[in-house]
This record gives structure tokens, C-alpha cells and sequence, in this order.
């Protein structure tokens, strides 16, 4: 019998600290301190990859790249290529729960600059990074071309840039580019090679206190990505490398006018004909960052919803078949088994529910969607949860407990009152929990937001809307002693603890 875990849904941006947004530097680490000290055995995140327009890690210049928001000065000063002094009387911000992008894409830049130059003055940084670029020879330099050409003409979108020759990607001229902006093509891989040294620190810590890393991979690319630049042959796109068509969900209950996410749709043909070799690349590298993968939007696999570039809103499109159960086949023939969870939430009919099954990967189910429905018939509900998913209250998209609570109508309130046992001074976010921790699922994630009880504004994304997303952080203080005595409690009365953690410390 497999055992019942349990985890923390908590993106790294979301993490206290010195510097704006969560980095990878001690609360990082204190946090991984955390889950150990409450039994978990997940830390579940969102996408690590760049973020633009918009700061959604569901939009990125790059499938493979990391965010440098998430470098750590601090770590970087312990290597020696910044002081103390570079960042101490600097502003990052001026609410500690929530983040500036703008500022920090400000503030950052000439920190990291000075680190980098510092980096490739010393031998043994020249070599750590010719090291690291001969690993990443797949991505890299794409990848830091891209952003410097990028860089040059302004930060415009791929679409825009004013030299037709570099967007088609002319040889001559692409050498002449890289010459102009060498330095600053370094300065992008050297950001590379900061990001995933400290992310694999990180990792390896967590991993060696037996907790894992559930990381996202969200199913497109940006159409302003490396990606579409470097392979147009599998997205549909024009001469220009503009989308013909765009992704996107129809009506559903996040919006009346369906979600136009804009980003380029594959080429499926493409994709088959060379036996989905990108795929299976894109998700060999995802699983060099995490432990555990979680496929964003799983749906599009078995059929997706196609828009046309021009329209202006998602509700006139089609459903067009998707891959299929041939991709996974491909991906299992080339790495094995993996670890892999579908995001399977949504418009999920009897097609995609097959593709599920075939696949044999574990499902979500959301309480929130589960409980509103007053005939309890819901798949979401508490009892109709199946052992092989992972059950959440809510996820990123959702409003936090106390948020979601506040908007149902009475009748709602009195029904998930009495569904979940509440005591009168119960806070819902604890009785909630205790659905969630108690339900039969083998494993249960739980938000940050509502383990510390948070309210509204504490919610992390709005779908379909764009600005005042992905803001939100945690203050250390709202960590208290008896929010993780609450969490230990859980995790004991329904049999979820960390085995591996109690074996570790009998060892040691």
C-alpha cells in the first residue's frame, strides 16, 4: 500500500525576505526547514522559467530557462562576487507582502551586472561557465541571443524587431549580432549558470531531508519566446513568425468570454513527425529542476481549443484534436515511468478523461469546485475523491479559502458548515484543512495562504486578467507556532507524515 504524504503549495516569489520577491537564499532554506519540521513530504511551486509581460511564469521567453528574479544576493556575496554594501541600503520595495516588478526589474540589473563581471574576471568562474555552457549546449546560447538581440531592439516582442535578417534568423548576420552584444550575451548565460547553481543547492538540501520537488511546466510557450524564434517549424505561425493561431479556453467558470491566452499553438504533425523529440527534450530538463512534474493544462492534449490571431475574444473557436495518447507513449519509450500529475481541471469530457486513464497519471481535484455544488454530485466533491489523485483546496487560480468562503450564499455557507464539521469558532481555512488532510487521497496539498489563514488579498492569480498577479508574499510573522503546531496535528491524525524523515533522524 502506497503511503498518504502530504505537502505545501508555495511559489519561491512568494517567500519572505530581503530582496522584493522570494529568492533561492535562507528562507528558502528555512522554509525547506519547515517542511521537515511539519512532516511534509512535497513543496510544490510554480514554473521557475522566465517571466514578462504580464510577470505570469506562464508566459516565458524561454521553456528551459530560469528566472533571475530568483537569484539570491546574498548567496552571491558569499561566493565573493558582490558586498554587502552593493544591496544593503537599497529599496526593493516598500510592502513586504507584495512584489514590485517593475522596481526590481530596476533595482536588480546593476547587481547582477557587477556580479557577473566579477564572475568572468576570476579563472575559475571563466571555467565553471564554459563547464556549464558545454551541459547546456541545447539552450544556452539561443536562449542568451535571443534575450541580448531582445535587449537591443528596445525589449520588443520577436515579432517586432526591425531587422527582418535577425527574425529569419540569417547566419551572417546573427554572427555580426553576436559580436556586437558578446558582453551582453555573457552576462545572460553567467545569470543562467547563478540561477541554476543555486537552484540545484537548493534542491539537493530539500532532497537530502527527504522532501521533494513538485515543479509545473505549463503546456505553451510565449509567441515572444526563443522558442518560436529558433523553431518556427512547430508552432502555426506566418512568414513573420507571427501566430496564425492562438491558445485559449472557451466560456467556463473563470469567464463568460473564455480565456484568449494568445500564446502560438504546436504544430501537431510537426511534433509527430519527429517523434516528439522536443517534448521529450523539454521534459528530460524539466525533470533535471524537479522531482515531480506537474503537466499545466492537460486537456490540450487530447483535443484543444483553437482561436484565430485576429479575433478578440477566445469564445469563437474550435476543438481540435490533439496528440493523443502517442506523445505520452513517446516520452514513456524514451525516460520511463515518470512522476508526472495532469493538471486535469476545467472542461474535462469523456476524451481527455481517457487520455487520463492511459497515461495512468494521478488527476487534481479542487474542494472549492467540489463544495459549492449543493447536490454533492461533483467529481471535486470530498467523497467522490479517488485514492490516485492529489486533492487541494484550491490552487493558484482559486481564491484562498477565506476569499472563496466570503462569495458563496448562505445556503453554500451552511452546507460546507456542516460538510466539514465546523466548530463555532472554527476559521474556515482550519476546517477546511482538516477535509483536505482527512480526505482519501494519497496525497494533499495544501496552500500556504491558507495554512496562515489569509484573506483575499492574498490571492496569487485572477485568470483572464492581467496586472496586480502574482504579487503576493508571506510575512515570517505569520508563520506562528501554532498555525505549524495545527499542521503537525494533521499530518499525524490522518496518517500523512514524512516516514523518511523519522527514519532520518533515528540515523543521524
Amino acid at each position: 500500500m502506497t503511503a498518504r504524504t502530504s505537502g505545501i503549495l508555495m511559489p519561491v516569489t512568494s517567500l519572505p525576505g530581503q530582496f522584493g520577491i522570494g529568492t533561492f537564499g535562507k528562507e528558502a532554506y528555512a522554509f525547506v526547514d519547515f517542511l521537515v519540521e511539519t512532516k511534509q513530504t512535497y513543496w510544490q511551486i510554480l514554473p521557475l522559467t522566465t517571466t514578462s509581460y504580464g510577470d505570469s511564469p506562464y508566459q516565458s521567453f524561454s521553456a528551459i530557462a530560469g528566472n533571475p528574479n530568483l537569484i539570491d544576493f546574498e548567496l552571491l556575496e558569499d561566493e565573493g562576487l558582490l558586498a554587502e554594501n552593493d544591496y544593503v541600503a537599497l529599496s526593493f520595495g516598500e510592502d513586504s507582502t507584495s512584489i514590485d516588478y517593475a522596481l526590481l526589474y530596476q533595482v536588480r540589473r546593476p547587481l547582477l551586472e557587477k556580479a557577473v563581471k566579477a564572475f568572468l574576471q576570476d579563472e575559475n568562474g571563466k571555467q565553471a561557465l564554459l563547464a556549464f555552457e558545454k551541459n547546456n549546449a541545447s539552450w544556452l546560447a539561443d536562449y542568451a541571443e535571443f534575450m541580448a538581440i531582445k535587449e537591443f531592439f528596445g525589449n520588443r516582442a520577436l515579432q517586432e524587431w526591425e531587422d527582418e535578417a535577425v527574425l529569419s534568423r540569417n547566419e551572417e548576420t546573427l554572427a555580426k549580432y553576436r559580436q556586437d552584444l558578446a558582453q551582453q550575451i555573457d552576462f545572460f548565460k553567467v545569470c543562467q549558470y547563478f540561477f541554476f547553481t543555486q537552484w540545484q543547492r537548493l534542491k539537493q538540501y530539500a532532497n537530502d531531508r527527504q522532501i521533494k520537488i513538485i515543479g509545473d511546466m505549463p503546456i505553451y510557450v510565449s509567441g515572444d519566446s526563443v522558442e518560436v524564434w529558433t523553431k518556427p517549424q512547430l508552432f502555426k505561425l506566418d512568414k513573420k513568425r507571427r501566430p496564425t493561431y492562438v491558445a485559449g479556453v472557451p466560456a467556463d467558470q473563470f469567464s463568460a468570454e473564455g480565456q484568449l491566452w494568445g500564446n502560438p499553438l504546436y504544430d501537431w504533425e510537426e511534433h509527430a513527425r519527429t517523434g516528439y523529440s522536443w517534448w521529450i527534450y523539454r521534459i528530460h530538463e524539466s525533470f533535471k529542476l524537479y522531482d515531480v512534474l506537474r503537466i499545466d493544462h492537460f486537456k490540450g492534449f487530447s483535443d484543444y481549443w483553437q482561436i484565430d490571431a485576429r479575433a478578440e475574444v477566445a469564445t469563437e473557436g474550435t476543438w481540435e484534436p490533439g496528440p493523443g495518447y502517442a506523445l505520452f507513449k513517446a516520452i514513456k519509450e524514451a525516460l520511463g515511468d515518470l512522476p508526472i500529475v495532469a493538471e486535469d481541471l476545467g472542461n474535462i469530457d469523456a476524451k481527455a478523461r481517457k487520455l487520463l486513464n492511459d497515461c495512468g497519471y494521478p488527476g487534481m481535484k479542487i474542494f472549492q469546485d467540489g463544495l459549492k455544488d449543493l447536490t454533492g454530485k461533483s467529481v471535486d466533491a470530498p467523497h467522490h475523491v479517488i485514492p490516485d489523485s492529489i486533492v487541494y483546496i484550491g490552487t493558484h487560480d482559486n481564491a484562498v479559502v477565506n476569499g472563496w468562503y466570503d462569495q458563496l450564499t448562505p445556503e453554500q455557507k451552511d452546507y460546507v458548515d456542516a460538510y466539514s464539521h465546523r466548530q463555532p469558532s472554527e476559521p474556515i481555512s482550519q476546517a477546511m484543512l482538516r477535509l483536505l488532510f482527512a480526505s482519501v487521497s494519497k496525497t494533499a496539498i495544501a496552500t500556504m495562504q491558507d495554512i496562515l489563514d489569509l484573506g483575499p488579498e492574498s490571492r496569487i492569480n485572477l485568470p483572464s486578467t492581467v496586472g496586480g498577479n502574482w504579487q503576493w508574499r508571506m510575512r515570517k510573522e505569520d508563520l506562528t507556532a501554532e498555525r505549524k503546531a495545527f499542521l503537525v496535528k494533521m499530518v499525524q491524525l490522518y496518517h500523512r507524515e514524512n516516514e523518511a524523515i523519522g527514519q532520518m533522524s533515528h540515523h543521524s
